[in-house]
């Protein structure tokens, strides 16, 4: 073999060599015709990923919108429709009251005494009073009906006591007397002090209900006394075919004027419309949903806007879904809610040029977004190119070096190395040989050869410290599993002396321990505290939470609050000290033994389920709050149910129900139904392993991913105590 500048022609050197050089070669023209290529297809890619990104934000948001829209506006604007409604309701309610009262008294008015009642005076000012009114030419003296209404003086005064809504209430006779409740009397008084006469008669409350012959509702008109809206209600009484009186109420209609006002904000606000189609109320100043009076306003329902028209008669017979209308000149959301007490409606509207804004503002700032990210790239990839040829030359020159030197000193060596290698047995050391001495690669080679076999014989000395070290954690973990079960009440029956219950818990963690618990105990003999609950996240630190969770509940429980106190102050102790935002949902009930009532609160937990004597199991979707922990001040809301002799409680964590098998499906609250109903009437103690095998053979061989807790309790009633007296 020639040997040329150090090369040997024909030999592994150059057979080395050549090797090195092309493969290097090879690698840099694939690498620059690959990134040729894919900086060609990533701007392609970038600009049509833009395009479709943006209209993809466009169809979202405005799918998202009116989704959110729909769902917002139809809930918020049925609350205004029930607060509203609920006003006159009352209102109607308190009128309907005092006209069978008023109807009784003509009854036995021959058994009724006359009672006196006075006119209007300006003593009585601010204070609610009974005041006689009557029209010119009417001399109550003379009049027998009034000598009956006059019985009507204190119930007339506790139903405008008893409701803030009412502005005044009152009686008229049919012979032209009227008994009047307020705290005004001086609207009623001339100028001198001299009581006023009115034509009550005339009045719009009664000639409506008097032809009517029912409960009525006037229209909105201008109080006669006041600058007030105001609305009146009235029913009238007969007594052998004759109309003898009629009962009425006013409402003054300032707070839902002032309330529409204050929900007026950019392009969105609130309007009630009336029976008629007539707007009453709206902070618009002008359009078709400007407010007027009820003899001044248009009815919405004979619009030329077609679909206006369509949408306010059908908001005024039902609540409608979220409708997009053109009014006056641009686009509107409008959704409707009908008020049943008055046959009125009250409709939101949302400019829809207000709800495309946050697209725009997306959209812009997506756009800067990608002129920012695309001159950084283009940046990158001109400093990246640079670098890789200089890069290239220089691996080239170092892989030519190198390739040169390997291949005169590397064969020798390496295969002495391999033989010593392949000799060595188990627990065997290799040792560095004056051979392997060649002050390069080889020797370095060598020496870590030795190290690593020197390393590999501590690494085995590691791994059996490390195994040891794990059956330890895992004797201490076994020992957490004990004393977290010895933490929760597991002695069954529990209070073997008190035949009025049974009671059968139990909880399986998913971990060695766990995050779920729950809890039982005497209050007093005639207080039975139950909880259940579930602690976020897993394993030892889900479980000393939990310990802390359950001494705070038990603590708050024995001091003999109720169970919204109960959570409310456990809620703040925890939030006090929780650093690490960890929290714990909660189903806390107090059963009063004697009655089968339990007082419960909620803290986000899963629906209890309850039994009725000869009944199924069924969910009791009960009132949630917020979880404990999630917040600090927050009040809990206590609500009771009533347990009958054989009712049964079940309660549970999440853990049942979303129990997974192997295919990701959930084992579901139905499934968990119907495991509870196949023995209806079995005890505590077989409904939770009826429960449990139902799970068991729903997830089969698939691990379980979360704590498993249940509890069930069977109310015997006090009979149950006395027969086994």
């Amino acid at each position: 073999m020639k040997t040329i500048l150090g090369i040997k022609i024909g030999g592994l050197q150059q057979k080395i060599f050549n090797l090195a050089l092309i493969i290097i070669l090879l690698l840099v023209g694939t690498y620059v015709a690959m990134s040729a290529y894919q900086q060609s297809e990533l701007s392609r890619v970038v600009q049509k990923a833009g395009s479709e990104q943006q209209a993809s934000i466009n169809d979202i948001s405005a799918q998202t919108m009116a989704a959110v829209l729909d769902s917002s506006m139809a809930r918020t604007n049925a609350l205004q429709a029930y607060i509203a409604d609920d006003l006159f309701s009352d209102v109607r309610t308190g009128v309907i009251t005092l006209q069978a009262f008023a109807q009784q008294l003509f009854e036995h008015e021959d058994l009724l005494p006359s009672r006196e009642v006075l006119p209007p005076s300006s003593a009585n000012e601010g204070v609610p009073s009974v005041q006689l009114i009557h029209e010119d030419g009417v001399d109550p003296a003379f009049s027998g009906l009034l000598a009956t209404v006059s019985n009507m003086s204190d119930i007339l005064l506790a139903v405008y006591e008893s409701s803030y809504k009412m502005s005044s209430c009152f009686v008229g006779t049919a012979d032209g007397c009227m008994l009047l409740v307020n705290d005004r009397p001086g609207v009623f008084l001339s100028e001198d002090g001299e009581p006023l006469n009115l034509d009550l008669r005339s009045r719009p409350w009664y000639v409506q209900a008097a032809n009517a012959k029912e409960t009525v509702f006037t229209g909105v008109v201008t109080d006669a006394n006041t600058p007030n809206s105001m609305l009146e209600c009235a029913a009238p009484v007969y007594w052998d075919g004759e109309l003898v009186a009629v009962v009425a109420a006013d409402i003054y209609l300032t707070s839902i004027s002032d309330y529409v006002e204050r929900t007026s904000s950019e392009g969105i606000y609130l309007c009630v419309i009336n029976q008629n189609g007539q707007v009453l109320f709206s902070p618009a100043d002008e359009g078709v949903f400007r407010a007027g009076l009820s003899d001044e306003a248009e009815d919405l329902r004979q619009s030329d806007n077609a679909l206006l028209a369509s949408f306010v008669t059908r908001a005024l017979e039902e609540s409608t879904p979220l409708e997009l209308i053109s009014i006056d000149g641009k686009e509107y959301y409008l959704v409707g809610s009908p008020l049943e007490t008055l046959g009125w409606t009250v409709i939101s509207v949302v400019e829809k040029e207000i709800t495309q804004r946050p697209a725009e503002a997306m959209l812009a700032q997506y756009e800067s977004i990608n002129d920012n990210a695309r001159e950084i790239y283009n940046q990158g990839a001109k400093k990246t190119f640079r670098m890789f040829l200089g890069a290239t030359v220089l691996i080239v020159v170092l892989a030519i070096s190198a390739a040169l030197i390997l291949a005169s000193r590397v064969v020798k060596p390496l295969e002495h190395m391999t033989l010593q290698l392949n000799e060595l047995g188990d627990g065997g050391v290799f040792t560095v040989e004056d051979s392997f001495r060649t002050g390069d690669e080889i020797e370095i080679l060598a020496e870590t050869f030795a190290s690593m076999s020197e390393r590999s014989k501590e690494y085995v000395s590691q791994i059996t410290r490390i195994t040891a070290e794990n059956e330890r954690i895992g004797t201490e973990l076994a020992l957490a599993t004990r004393i977290q079960a010895d933490m929760l009440p597991n002695i069954f029956p529990p209070f073997p002396e008190r035949s009025e219950f049974d009671l059968f818990a139990s909880m399986d963690p998913a971990k060695e321990v766990g995050g779920d618990f729950y809890d039982y105990f005497l209050i007093d003999d005639d207080h039975l505290c139950m909880v259940m609950a579930d602690v976020s996240g897993k394993g030892v630190p889900a479980a000393l939470f939990m310990m802390a969770s359950k001494i705070i509940l038990a603590n708050n429980a024995m001091m003999g609050k109720s169970p919204g106190r109960i959570l409310t102050d456990t809620n703040k102790s925890i939030c006090d000290h929780n650093r690490e935002e960890m929290f714990v949902t909660v189903w806390l009930g107090i059963l009063e033994i004697s009655t089968g009532i339990i007082t419960a609160a909620n803290g986000g937990h899963e629906y209890p389920v309850i039994k009725t004597p000869g009944g199924a199991y069924e969910l009791y979707k009960d009132r949630h709050g917020l979880v404990i922990g999630g917040m600090a001040g927050v009040q809990y809301k206590d609500y009771t149910l009533t347990l009958e002799p054989g009712s049964r409680l079940f309660l549970y964590t999440d853990g049942v129900p979303e129990a997974t098998d192997a295919d990701k499906r959930l084992f579901g609250l139905d499934r968990m139904l119907d495991a509870l109903n196949a023995a209806p009437d079995a005890s505590p103690r077989e409904v939770l392993k009826n429960v449990r095998a139902s799970v068991d053979g729903f997830v089969r061989d698939a691990e379980q991913f979360d704590d498993l807790t249940m509890l069930c309790l069977e109310y015997r009633g006090p009979a149950a105590k006395e027969e086994n007296a």
